[in-house]
């Protein structure tokens, strides 16, 4: 799969998962335009927090919801037909509190006294005036003195990846990216009243913002031309001569939303009598059909030559003396079957296209890419993480991890396994042992025998119910507890109820 370049949001911190801190209460409250699902959601256990809390839910679901309310009032449908990779959309909700607990100044000051805070790899100093965009990185760490001078005299201060440094975006994170199927990463953004951190440009991810605390005013553009409708790369800065007229212009306050496709151009500034601070979460960075087909079509040449002689047979001699683009405007027969010929080819290509293979290695990338799962508290207590393990009266207590047959098992989440057929065998592709820092870590995998395949399929679509391990279609008891009990140490499986009582 092609690089993840430059993105929004690839740097994460290094952390086993963990139990979520309290405080971060995403609620869907009744709304005078809120539909009649959105207030009911209310009344679920605050909306977002429940979904994320709750130990036994399907996490499908639970990413559903927390991306429900991510957009609400806007029902997600509506959203995906009319805004999703086409047009903007404002949300104005009239309720400062609706991020409360997600990310704020507190949080970002906390962050800075934590000492793990550095120039240019964690924090960015910017700023825009007169059209020129400048970044003011000094090296080393970001004391809290020196990021507030720099804050005072007007620069805008860009926290790369808050997840890196707060469990709760890091929980936010690690749910959203279920419901994408992609990456999902976050920045944030803390602005002084009365400027402007960075000149107009256009990103290659679907950019949702939050306004978290304070407002600032917004200005969208639509693509200049085709050419930047969906771009894979962000573009450079832009000059106000080089944009139009704003298909959107509006002052975000705290609780709403702003979401913009890539390619779409916008630029914010704050108001003279108030700051800012949003987090821009994103997502479905080069993540799209090319992208697949980059993987795929040289996987299909390959199969084609391998097993078709048509495409091993030798070009015409005489090919160079009519084709090029020196030749592109002759009228030649020979000119005609040889473009047949090639059309031919490429049709027949897709007989040999390895669609699934090609799905399954984007797939293993997005595995590598995530973020590792947070864990409930019962859910804690339920796997590997829980375990009560320990040091007492000068030795090691409850160590040995007892499946039975009775014992009832289920994978953690769905989406935290990808099996994958390779040359060197069967692979097991894993999130819970990623790092909270981008790529820190190599990808997670176990090799597999093939026999055990089934038992795998059959966890997957066994989720969200627990089976005992003895249904598991092994050909012996052995089997089916050794490889509970693998994937229990690896996190990847939860028990119904804790295997030791403490």
């Amino acid at each position: 799969l092609a690089s993840a370049g430059r993105r929004a949001g690839s740097l994460r911190g290094a952390h086993p998962p963990e139990t979520p801190r309290p405080g971060f209460s995403p609620r869907v409250r009744p709304h005078a335009k809120a539909p009649a699902e959105a207030a009911r959601r209310d009344g679920t256990g605050r909306g977002g927090r429940a979904a994320m809390a709750a130990a036994g839910s399907d996490s499908r679901q639970r990413a559903a919801e927390l991306f429900g309310w991510l957009v609400a009032p806007v029902a997600p449908g509506l959203f995906l037909a009319r805004h999703w990779e086409r047009a903007p959309l404002l949300v104005r909700r009239g309720d400062h509190g609706y991020y409360a607990g997600l990310f704020s100044t507190a949080d970002f000051e906390a962050a800075l006294r934590g000492g793990e805070v550095h120039f240019g790899t964690h924090l960015d100093v910017t700023s825009y005036a007169e059209g020129v965009r400048e970044t003011h990185n000094p090296s080393g760490r970001a004391l809290p003195a020196v990021v507030w001078d720099f804050y005072q005299n007007g620069c805008s201060l860009r926290l790369l990846s808050p997840q890196a440094f707060s469990p709760t975006v890091w929980h936010f994170l690690s749910i959203l990216q279920e419901h994408f199927g992609s990456m999902a990463g976050a920045n944030t953004y803390l602005t002084p009243p009365g400027t402007q951190g960075f000149a107009p440009h256009y990103d290659d991810i679907e950019a949702f913002v939050l306004q978290l605390e304070g407002k600032k005013h917004w200005r969208v553009y639509s693509p200049r031309t085709d050419a930047e409708v969906l771009p894979q790369f962000s573009s450079a800065n832009l000059t106000q001569a080089e944009l139009g007229e704003p298909v959107l212009e509006a002052v975000l306050e705290a609780g709403d939303l702003l979401y913009f496709p890539r390619g779409f151009i916008h630029q914010g500034d704050c108001l003279p009598d108030a700051h800012s601070l949003h987090i821009t979460v994103s997502s479905y960075q080069r993540n799209s059909w090319g992208d697949l087909l980059e993987k795929l079509l040289p996987a299909a040449l390959q199969m084609a030559l391998e097993e078709d002689v048509e495409y091993r047979q030798g070009l015409p001699m005489d090919y160079l003396g009519y084709m090029g683009v020196a030749n592109s405007d002759a009228r030649d027969a020979r000119r005609t079957a040889f473009m047949e010929k090639v059309q031919s080819l490429i049709k027949k290509l897709v007989d040999y296209a390895p669609i699934d293979a090609a799905v399954d290695q984007r797939a293993k990338s997005f595995l590598h890419d995530c973020l590792p799962p947070v864990l409930t508290q019962s859910e804690k207590a339920q796997s590997v993480y829980g375990f009560p393990a320990r040091w007492q009266d000068g030795g090691p207590c409850d160590v040995d991890i007892r499946i039975t047959k009775d014992t009832e098992v289920r994978l953690l989440r769905h989406g935290i396994v990808r099996l994958c057929n390779e040359e060197a065998g069967v692979m097991l592709y894993y999130t819970t042992e990623n790092s909270r820092v981008y790529h820190k870590e190599e990808p997670k995998f176990l090799e597999i025998d093939p026999e055990y395949t089934d038992c795998i399929e059959f966890l997957l679509s066994s989720y969200p119910n627990h089976i005992s391990v003895d249904t598991l279609p092994c050909e012996t008891l052995e089997d089916k507890i050794s490889l509970a009990t693998l994937l229990f140490e690896k996190g990847i499986l939860t028990t119904k109820k804790p295997l030791v009582q403490v």
